[in-house]
Protein backbone atom coordinates (compact mmCIF):
# COMPACT_ATOMS: atom_id res chain seq x y z
CA UNK A 1 0.00 0.00 0.00
CA UNK A 2 1.31 3.44 -0.87
CA UNK A 3 2.08 5.55 2.16
CA UNK A 4 0.07 8.75 2.02
CA UNK A 5 0.52 11.63 4.42
CA UNK A 6 -0.54 15.25 4.68
CA UNK A 7 0.67 18.33 6.52
CA UNK A 8 -0.26 22.00 6.57
CA UNK A 9 2.80 23.85 5.33
CA UNK A 10 1.64 27.17 6.72
CA UNK A 11 1.39 25.67 10.18
CA UNK A 12 4.85 24.16 9.81
CA UNK A 13 6.29 27.59 9.07
CA UNK A 14 4.71 29.06 12.17
CA UNK A 15 6.03 26.17 14.24
CA UNK A 16 9.57 26.75 13.04
CA UNK A 17 9.43 30.38 14.11
CA UNK A 18 8.28 29.71 17.68
CA UNK A 19 10.38 31.72 20.14
CA UNK A 20 12.39 29.92 22.76
CA UNK A 21 12.65 26.62 20.87
CA UNK A 22 16.26 25.45 21.17
CA UNK A 23 18.18 24.19 18.17
CA UNK A 24 18.80 20.48 18.53
CA UNK A 25 20.41 17.67 16.60
CA UNK A 26 18.12 15.95 14.12
CA UNK A 27 17.51 12.26 14.88
CA UNK A 28 14.96 11.58 12.15
CA UNK A 29 11.38 12.40 11.34
CA UNK A 30 7.84 11.22 11.97
CA UNK A 31 7.05 8.34 9.68
CA UNK A 32 3.57 6.96 10.33
CA UNK A 33 1.77 5.18 7.49
CA UNK A 34 -1.55 6.59 6.27
CA UNK A 35 -1.43 9.47 8.74
CA UNK A 36 -1.90 13.22 8.62
CA UNK A 37 -0.28 15.88 10.81
CA UNK A 38 -1.26 19.36 11.88
CA UNK A 39 1.34 21.44 13.70
CA UNK A 40 -0.02 23.61 16.52
CA UNK A 41 1.23 25.55 19.55
CA UNK A 42 0.73 24.79 23.24
CA UNK A 43 -1.52 27.84 23.42
CA UNK A 44 -3.90 26.12 21.01
CA UNK A 45 -4.38 23.11 23.31
CA UNK A 46 -7.67 23.62 25.12
CA UNK A 47 -6.97 23.52 28.88
CA UNK A 48 -3.20 23.06 28.65
CA UNK A 49 -2.29 25.77 31.15
CA UNK A 50 -4.72 24.47 33.80
CA UNK A 51 -3.73 20.79 33.60
CA UNK A 52 -1.91 18.88 36.36
CA UNK A 53 1.38 18.37 34.53
CA UNK A 54 3.27 17.01 37.55
CA UNK A 55 1.26 13.76 37.52
CA UNK A 56 2.44 12.95 34.02
CA UNK A 57 5.97 14.19 34.59
CA UNK A 58 6.51 11.66 37.40
CA UNK A 59 5.32 8.88 35.09
CA UNK A 60 7.46 10.21 32.25
CA UNK A 61 10.60 10.09 34.42
CA UNK A 62 9.91 6.42 35.19
CA UNK A 63 9.46 5.68 31.49
CA UNK A 64 12.74 7.48 30.86
CA UNK A 65 14.55 5.21 33.30
CA UNK A 66 13.39 2.23 31.24
CA UNK A 67 14.23 3.87 27.91
CA UNK A 68 17.74 4.78 29.00
CA UNK A 69 18.45 1.15 29.96
CA UNK A 70 17.49 -0.18 26.53
CA UNK A 71 20.34 -1.25 24.26
CA UNK A 72 20.83 0.51 20.96
CA UNK A 73 19.58 -1.35 17.92
CA UNK A 74 19.90 -0.74 14.20
CA UNK A 75 16.14 -0.49 13.79
CA UNK A 76 15.48 1.90 16.68
CA UNK A 77 12.73 4.33 15.75
CA UNK A 78 13.31 8.10 15.49
CA UNK A 79 10.84 8.79 18.30
CA UNK A 80 12.76 6.55 20.67
CA UNK A 81 16.05 8.18 19.66
CA UNK A 82 14.52 11.57 20.34
CA UNK A 83 13.11 10.56 23.72
CA UNK A 84 16.54 9.27 24.74
CA UNK A 85 17.87 12.76 24.05
CA UNK A 86 15.13 14.35 26.17
CA UNK A 87 15.20 11.85 29.05
CA UNK A 88 18.54 12.89 30.62
CA UNK A 89 17.15 16.40 31.00
CA UNK A 90 14.03 15.03 32.70
CA UNK A 91 16.06 12.83 35.04
CA UNK A 92 17.99 15.88 36.26
CA UNK A 93 14.76 17.32 37.66
CA UNK A 94 13.19 16.06 40.91
CA UNK A 95 10.59 13.32 40.56
CA UNK A 96 8.20 15.40 42.66
CA UNK A 97 8.54 18.52 40.49
CA UNK A 98 5.50 20.78 40.76
CA UNK A 99 3.05 21.55 37.97
CA UNK A 100 4.85 24.75 36.97
CA UNK A 101 8.24 23.06 36.58
CA UNK A 102 6.72 20.10 34.73
CA UNK A 103 4.78 22.37 32.36
CA UNK A 104 7.92 24.38 31.63
CA UNK A 105 9.89 21.19 30.92
CA UNK A 106 7.30 19.92 28.44
CA UNK A 107 7.06 23.26 26.65
CA UNK A 108 10.85 23.60 26.35
CA UNK A 109 11.46 20.09 25.05
CA UNK A 110 8.42 19.22 22.92
CA UNK A 111 6.16 20.56 20.20
CA UNK A 112 2.49 19.51 19.84
CA UNK A 113 1.39 17.89 16.59
CA UNK A 114 -2.17 16.81 15.94
CA UNK A 115 -2.19 13.30 14.48
CA UNK A 116 -4.98 11.30 12.91
CA UNK A 117 -5.64 8.67 10.32
CA UNK A 118 -5.54 9.98 6.78
CA UNK A 119 -8.88 11.54 5.87
CA UNK A 120 -10.14 11.60 9.46
CA UNK A 121 -10.11 14.35 12.09
CA UNK A 122 -10.63 12.39 15.30
CA UNK A 123 -9.25 9.28 16.92
CA UNK A 124 -11.04 6.78 19.14
CA UNK A 125 -10.90 6.24 22.91
CA UNK A 126 -11.91 3.36 25.13
CA UNK A 127 -11.18 2.61 28.78
CA UNK A 128 -9.79 -0.25 30.85
CA UNK A 129 -9.17 -0.99 34.51
CA UNK A 130 -7.87 -3.58 36.97
CA UNK A 131 -10.68 -5.82 38.28
CA UNK A 132 -10.69 -7.09 41.86
CA UNK A 133 -12.47 -10.40 42.46
CA UNK A 134 -12.52 -13.23 44.99
CA UNK A 135 -10.47 -16.34 44.28
CA UNK A 136 -8.69 -19.40 45.65
CA UNK A 137 -5.28 -20.97 45.10
CA UNK A 138 -6.94 -24.39 44.96
CA UNK A 139 -9.90 -25.91 43.17
CA UNK A 140 -12.66 -25.99 45.73
CA UNK A 141 -16.40 -25.63 46.03
CA UNK A 142 -17.39 -22.23 44.71
CA UNK A 143 -14.06 -21.61 42.96
CA UNK A 144 -13.98 -23.66 39.75
CA UNK A 145 -12.93 -21.28 36.96
CA UNK A 146 -9.15 -21.12 36.41
CA UNK A 147 -6.78 -18.39 35.24
CA UNK A 148 -3.86 -20.05 33.45
CA UNK A 149 -0.16 -19.28 33.23
CA UNK A 150 1.52 -19.39 29.83
CA UNK A 151 1.89 -22.96 28.51
CA UNK A 152 5.58 -23.71 27.80
CA UNK A 153 4.87 -24.90 24.25
CA UNK A 154 3.18 -21.63 23.22
CA UNK A 155 5.24 -19.70 20.64
CA UNK A 156 4.74 -16.18 19.30
CA UNK A 157 4.59 -16.28 15.52
CA UNK A 158 6.58 -13.04 15.41
CA UNK A 159 9.48 -14.83 17.12
CA UNK A 160 9.82 -17.68 14.63
CA UNK A 161 13.33 -17.88 13.17
CA UNK A 162 14.76 -15.10 15.34
CA UNK A 163 17.89 -15.80 17.38
CA UNK A 164 17.68 -12.74 19.61
CA UNK A 165 14.33 -12.01 21.22
CA UNK A 166 13.21 -9.25 23.55
CA UNK A 167 11.65 -10.17 26.85
CA UNK A 168 7.92 -10.66 27.04
CA UNK A 169 5.33 -11.99 24.60
CA UNK A 170 4.00 -9.63 21.88
CA UNK A 171 0.36 -8.73 22.46
CA UNK A 172 -0.40 -8.76 18.72
CA UNK A 173 0.35 -11.18 15.94
CA UNK A 174 -0.25 -14.89 15.74
CA UNK A 175 0.83 -17.63 18.09
CA UNK A 176 0.83 -21.39 18.00
CA UNK A 177 2.68 -24.56 18.88
CA UNK A 178 4.45 -27.38 17.10
CA UNK A 179 2.61 -30.61 16.47
CA UNK A 180 4.63 -33.39 14.82
CA UNK A 181 7.18 -30.80 13.76
CA UNK A 182 4.60 -28.50 12.14
CA UNK A 183 3.71 -25.07 13.51
CA UNK A 184 -0.08 -24.88 13.92
CA UNK A 185 -2.52 -22.49 15.62
CA UNK A 186 -3.05 -22.87 19.35
CA UNK A 187 -6.21 -23.95 21.17
CA UNK A 188 -8.98 -21.36 21.04
CA UNK A 189 -11.20 -20.25 23.93
CA UNK A 190 -13.76 -23.01 23.53
CA UNK A 191 -11.13 -25.76 23.45
CA UNK A 192 -9.39 -24.39 26.54
CA UNK A 193 -12.66 -24.02 28.45
CA UNK A 194 -13.50 -27.61 27.47
CA UNK A 195 -10.30 -28.87 29.10
CA UNK A 196 -7.47 -28.65 26.54
CA UNK A 197 -5.07 -27.48 29.30
CA UNK A 198 -6.60 -29.31 32.25
CA UNK A 199 -4.50 -31.42 34.67
CA UNK A 200 -1.21 -29.83 33.62
CA UNK A 201 -0.67 -27.68 36.70
CA UNK A 202 -0.99 -24.44 34.72
CA UNK A 203 -3.71 -22.96 36.93
CA UNK A 204 -2.64 -19.86 38.89
CA UNK A 205 -5.89 -19.19 40.78
CA UNK A 206 -9.50 -20.32 40.66
CA UNK A 207 -12.42 -17.87 40.41
CA UNK A 208 -16.13 -18.10 41.12
CA UNK A 209 -17.48 -16.84 37.85
CA UNK A 210 -16.64 -17.47 34.16
CA UNK A 211 -17.61 -13.88 33.30
CA UNK A 212 -15.03 -12.59 35.80
CA UNK A 213 -12.32 -14.67 34.13
CA UNK A 214 -13.44 -13.47 30.70
CA UNK A 215 -13.29 -9.77 31.56
CA UNK A 216 -10.00 -10.15 33.44
CA UNK A 217 -8.55 -11.55 30.23
CA UNK A 218 -9.77 -8.51 28.32
CA UNK A 219 -8.36 -6.08 30.92
CA UNK A 220 -5.02 -7.90 31.13
CA UNK A 221 -4.55 -7.74 34.91
CA UNK A 222 -6.43 -8.35 38.17
CA UNK A 223 -6.34 -8.33 41.95
CA UNK A 224 -7.45 -11.68 43.35
CA UNK A 225 -8.63 -11.55 46.98
CA UNK A 226 -8.05 -14.94 48.67
CA UNK A 227 -10.26 -16.34 51.47
CA UNK A 228 -7.63 -15.40 54.08
CA UNK A 229 -7.63 -11.79 52.88
CA UNK A 230 -4.31 -11.95 51.05
CA UNK A 231 -4.04 -10.33 47.62
CA UNK A 232 -2.62 -12.02 44.52
CA UNK A 233 -1.79 -9.71 41.60
CA UNK A 234 -1.79 -11.22 38.10
CA UNK A 235 -0.72 -9.58 34.86
CA UNK A 236 -0.68 -10.38 31.14
CA UNK A 237 1.88 -12.97 30.10
CA UNK A 238 0.84 -14.25 26.66
CA UNK A 239 -2.11 -14.91 24.34
CA UNK A 240 -3.21 -17.82 22.19
CA UNK A 241 -2.82 -15.98 18.88
CA UNK A 242 -6.47 -15.85 17.84
CA UNK A 243 -7.99 -12.54 16.75
CA UNK A 244 -9.78 -10.59 19.47
CA UNK A 245 -13.51 -10.28 18.75
CA UNK A 246 -15.54 -7.68 20.72
CA UNK A 247 -18.61 -9.56 21.92
CA UNK A 248 -20.56 -6.34 22.35
CA UNK A 249 -20.66 -6.05 18.58
CA UNK A 250 -22.71 -9.25 18.39
CA UNK A 251 -25.25 -7.89 20.89
CA UNK A 252 -25.59 -4.73 18.80
CA UNK A 253 -25.90 -6.57 15.47
CA UNK A 254 -28.58 -8.91 16.86
CA UNK A 255 -30.52 -5.99 18.34
CA UNK A 256 -30.23 -7.23 21.93
CA UNK A 257 -28.50 -4.05 23.13
CA UNK A 258 -28.82 -0.70 21.27
CA UNK A 259 -25.48 0.75 20.20
CA UNK A 260 -25.92 3.86 22.36
CA UNK A 261 -26.54 1.67 25.43
CA UNK A 262 -23.60 -0.65 24.95
CA UNK A 263 -21.45 -0.94 28.08
CA UNK A 264 -19.63 -3.60 30.05
CA UNK A 265 -22.42 -3.57 32.66
CA UNK A 266 -25.01 -4.43 30.02
CA UNK A 267 -22.86 -7.23 28.64
CA UNK A 268 -22.44 -8.65 32.14
CA UNK A 269 -26.18 -8.36 32.73
CA UNK A 270 -26.91 -10.33 29.58
CA UNK A 271 -24.43 -13.07 30.55
CA UNK A 272 -25.89 -13.28 34.07
CA UNK A 273 -29.51 -13.40 32.93
CA UNK A 274 -28.90 -15.74 29.97
CA UNK A 275 -26.05 -18.02 31.12
CA UNK A 276 -26.20 -20.51 28.22
CA UNK A 277 -26.40 -17.77 25.58
CA UNK A 278 -23.79 -15.80 27.53
CA UNK A 279 -21.37 -18.73 27.46
CA UNK A 280 -21.73 -19.04 23.70
CA UNK A 281 -21.38 -15.28 23.32
CA UNK A 282 -18.05 -15.28 25.17
CA UNK A 283 -16.83 -18.18 23.03
CA UNK A 284 -17.31 -16.05 19.92
CA UNK A 285 -14.14 -14.31 21.08
CA UNK A 286 -11.65 -17.10 20.36
CA UNK A 287 -8.77 -15.08 21.84
CA UNK A 288 -7.50 -16.22 25.24
CA UNK A 289 -5.07 -14.55 27.67
CA UNK A 290 -2.50 -16.19 29.95
CA UNK A 291 -1.14 -14.57 33.12
CA UNK A 292 1.81 -14.38 35.48
CA UNK A 293 1.88 -13.57 39.18
CA UNK A 294 3.37 -10.22 40.21
CA UNK A 295 5.04 -10.85 43.58
CA UNK A 296 6.78 -7.56 44.32
CA UNK A 297 3.91 -5.16 43.69
CA UNK A 298 2.62 -3.27 46.75
CA UNK A 299 -1.14 -3.63 47.37
CA UNK A 300 -1.73 0.07 46.75
CA UNK A 301 0.28 0.16 43.49
CA UNK A 302 -1.54 0.37 40.17
CA UNK A 303 -1.47 -2.39 37.54
CA UNK A 304 1.72 -2.98 35.56
CA UNK A 305 1.67 -2.00 31.88
CA UNK A 306 3.57 -3.42 28.92
CA UNK A 307 6.51 -1.11 29.61
CA UNK A 308 6.97 -2.92 32.93
CA UNK A 309 5.90 0.03 35.08
CA UNK A 310 2.94 0.65 37.36
CA UNK A 311 0.43 2.69 35.38
CA UNK A 312 -0.69 6.20 36.34
CA UNK A 313 -4.43 6.29 37.08
CA UNK A 314 -6.34 8.50 34.62
CA UNK A 315 -3.05 9.38 32.88
CA UNK A 316 -1.60 6.20 31.34
CA UNK A 317 -2.87 4.96 27.99
CA UNK A 318 -2.44 1.80 25.98
CA UNK A 319 -1.45 2.50 22.37
CA UNK A 320 -0.51 0.62 19.23
CA UNK A 321 3.10 -0.28 20.03
CA UNK A 322 3.81 -1.09 16.40
CA UNK A 323 3.45 2.64 15.75
CA UNK A 324 4.17 4.35 19.06
CA UNK A 325 7.06 4.18 21.52
CA UNK A 326 6.40 3.68 25.23
CA UNK A 327 7.01 6.94 27.04
CA UNK A 328 5.46 9.01 24.24
CA UNK A 329 3.27 11.88 25.41
CA UNK A 330 -0.18 12.76 24.08
CA UNK A 331 -2.55 15.63 24.75
CA UNK A 332 -6.11 14.33 24.35
CA UNK A 333 -9.27 16.42 23.97
CA UNK A 334 -12.58 14.60 24.24
CA UNK A 335 -15.96 14.36 25.94
CA UNK A 336 -16.23 11.10 27.89
CA UNK A 337 -18.97 9.45 29.95
CA UNK A 338 -17.02 9.77 33.19
CA UNK A 339 -20.39 9.99 34.94
CA UNK A 340 -23.33 7.75 34.15
CA UNK A 341 -25.08 10.39 32.04
CA UNK A 342 -25.87 10.67 28.36
CA UNK A 343 -23.95 13.97 28.13
CA UNK A 344 -20.19 13.50 28.22
CA UNK A 345 -17.79 15.41 30.45
CA UNK A 346 -14.75 17.34 29.20
CA UNK A 347 -11.58 15.24 29.26
CA UNK A 348 -8.69 17.48 28.14
CA UNK A 349 -5.39 16.35 29.63
CA UNK A 350 -1.85 15.18 29.10
CA UNK A 351 -1.38 11.40 28.89
CA UNK A 352 1.57 9.01 28.66
CA UNK A 353 1.80 5.82 26.60
CA UNK A 354 2.89 2.96 28.87
CA UNK A 355 0.81 -0.01 27.74
CA UNK A 356 -0.63 -1.75 24.69
CA UNK A 357 -3.34 -4.21 23.72
CA UNK A 358 -4.30 -6.46 20.83
CA UNK A 359 -7.41 -4.39 20.07
CA UNK A 360 -5.56 -1.05 20.12
CA UNK A 361 -4.68 -0.42 16.48
CA UNK A 362 -3.95 2.87 14.72
CA UNK A 363 -2.11 6.15 15.15
CA UNK A 364 -4.99 7.89 16.98
CA UNK A 365 -6.30 5.04 19.13
CA UNK A 366 -5.92 4.77 22.89
CA UNK A 367 -7.24 2.83 25.87
CA UNK A 368 -7.32 4.96 29.03
CA UNK A 369 -6.39 3.32 32.33
CA UNK A 370 -8.91 4.32 35.04
CA UNK A 371 -7.46 2.45 38.02
CA UNK A 372 -8.75 -0.54 39.97
CA UNK A 373 -12.06 -1.65 41.43
CA UNK A 374 -15.75 -1.49 40.69
CA UNK A 375 -16.04 2.28 40.15
CA UNK A 376 -13.10 2.32 37.74
CA UNK A 377 -14.68 -0.61 35.91
CA UNK A 378 -17.98 1.23 35.57
CA UNK A 379 -16.26 4.24 34.02
CA UNK A 380 -14.01 2.19 31.74
CA UNK A 381 -16.97 0.14 30.50
CA UNK A 382 -18.80 3.26 29.28
CA UNK A 383 -15.97 4.83 27.28
CA UNK A 384 -16.35 4.58 23.51
CA UNK A 385 -15.77 8.12 22.29
CA UNK A 386 -14.02 10.09 19.56
CA UNK A 387 -11.20 12.39 20.60
CA UNK A 388 -8.50 14.67 19.25
CA UNK A 389 -4.93 13.36 19.59
CA UNK A 390 -1.97 15.73 19.87
CA UNK A 391 1.41 14.03 20.07
CA UNK A 392 4.14 15.89 21.94
CA UNK A 393 7.06 15.53 19.55
CA UNK A 394 10.59 16.10 20.91
CA UNK A 395 12.44 19.06 19.42
CA UNK A 396 15.02 16.57 18.14
CA UNK A 397 12.53 15.44 15.48
CA UNK A 398 13.21 17.69 12.48
CA UNK A 399 10.00 19.50 11.38
CA UNK A 400 11.57 20.50 8.06
CA UNK A 401 12.03 16.87 7.15
CA UNK A 402 8.55 16.08 8.40
CA UNK A 403 7.08 18.66 6.06
CA UNK A 404 9.32 17.71 3.14
CA UNK A 405 8.29 14.07 3.36
CA UNK A 406 4.58 14.79 3.12
CA UNK A 407 4.60 15.25 -0.68
CA UNK A 408 2.41 18.32 -0.27
CA UNK A 409 2.23 20.52 -3.42
CA UNK A 410 3.36 24.13 -3.24
CA UNK A 411 0.45 26.42 -2.24
CA UNK A 412 0.91 28.36 -5.50
CA UNK A 413 0.58 25.23 -7.58
CA UNK A 414 -2.59 24.96 -9.63
CA UNK A 415 -3.21 21.86 -11.71
CA UNK A 416 -3.94 22.44 -15.36
CA UNK A 417 -7.56 21.92 -16.32
CA UNK A 418 -8.25 18.51 -17.73
CA UNK A 419 -8.52 18.54 -21.52
CA UNK A 420 -11.65 16.83 -22.69
CA UNK A 421 -12.06 15.61 -26.24
CA UNK A 422 -15.37 16.47 -27.95
CA UNK A 423 -17.80 13.55 -27.90
CA UNK A 424 -17.76 11.40 -31.02
CA UNK A 425 -21.05 11.14 -32.88
CA UNK A 426 -22.79 7.82 -32.39
CA UNK A 427 -22.97 5.66 -35.42
CA UNK A 428 -26.56 4.85 -34.53
CA UNK A 429 -28.77 6.64 -32.05
CA UNK A 430 -31.23 4.67 -30.06
CA UNK A 431 -33.27 6.65 -27.55
CA UNK A 432 -35.03 3.58 -26.23
CA UNK A 433 -33.59 2.28 -22.96
CA UNK A 434 -31.48 -0.81 -23.39
CA UNK A 435 -32.40 -3.96 -21.56
CA UNK A 436 -29.74 -4.88 -19.02
CA UNK A 437 -28.13 -8.24 -19.61
CA UNK A 438 -28.48 -10.66 -16.71
CA UNK A 439 -25.36 -11.06 -14.56
CA UNK A 440 -23.77 -14.46 -14.76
Amino acid sequence: MQRLRHARLGAVCCWLLLPGVPATANVGSLNFPDAQYEFVTFGQLDGWSADKHAQVFAGFRKSCEVLMKRKDAADVRPMEKALREVCPRALKLPENSDDGAAKKFFEENFRPVRVSKLGETAGFLTGYYEPEVEGSLTLTKGFTVPLYRRPPELISKARLGKRFMRAGFPSTGGAGHRVNGKFVEYHDRAAIEDGALANRGLEIVWLRDAADAFFIQIQGSARIRLPDGKLVRVNYSAHNGHIFTPIGRNLIETGIVPREEMSMENIRMFIAEMPDEGRELMRKNRAFTFFRVIDNLPPDAEAVGAQGLSLVKDRSIAVDNKLHVYGSLFWIEAKLQLQNTREGQVFNRLMIAQDTGSAIIGIARADIYFGAGVEAGSIAGRIRNPGAFFMLVPNEIDPVRVAAEQNVPNPDYRPEPEKKEPPKPDAKKDDAPKKEEPKK
